[in-house]
């Protein structure tokens, strides 16, 4: 892997998770990497893993990277609560923090609704803790979409019954033409 053409593998999540795990940190894989787990096998390249952690954690979550030579990456929608680690090889892991208050209610950070935080998959046989399919599919809007967001949002519809949101019309219609 090149810092040109950046790679977060399987084994790659699996090894961070792990670390956060042996740290009794909670973490929970949003983005590319949580849409695999949910589907229980990768779809596509990942470039980063994203993940949701609590805020109180980002301290330590920093200085366990930083041993491992992770150090900021700049980013236009950098804050307190949303920003980019990076190590040398090209590992990118887009960290996503948020505090809860004790009825659920979000109190600081990226606003997740408690209940997205509450599912389950697997990353090569191994059980993670991610975004609900429901909440991931909902998180594909008010941005601008790509080519990846469909193919993540398709696969989950598919598997989970529901039916694929009206901002992936455009892309629905390149793909009928494409077939033709």
């Amino acid at each position: 892997m090149s810092q040109d053409n950046p790679e977060m593998t399987a084994d790659d999540v699996i090894e961070f998770i792990k670390l956060l795990r042996n740290n009794d940190i909670d973490v929970c894989i949003d983005g590319g990497w949580g849409v695999d787990a949910l589907l229980g096998k990768q779809t596509r390249l990942h470039n980063d893993l994203d993940i949701a952690v609590e805020h109180k954690d980002i301290p330590e979550i920093r200085a366990l990277l930083g041993v491992r030579n992770y150090k900021d990456v700049s980013c236009n929608d950098t804050r307190e609560c949303n920003f980019v680690l990076g190590d040398d090889d090209g590992h990118l892991i887009d960290v996503h923090s948020y505090t809860f208050d004790s009825e659920g209610n979000i109190l600081f950070g990226v606003e997740y609704p408690y209940d997205s935080l509450k599912g389950t998959g697997s990353i090569n046989g191994f059980s993670v803790k991610c975004i609900t399919p429901e909440w991931m599919v909902k998180f594909h809007s008010d941005y601008k979409l790509d080519d990846n967001d469909y193919h993540d949002v398709k696969l989950l519809c598919q598997k989970f019954g529901y039916d694929l949101p009206l901002e992936f019309a455009e892309f629905e219609m390149k793909e009928t033409h494409r077939t033709l």
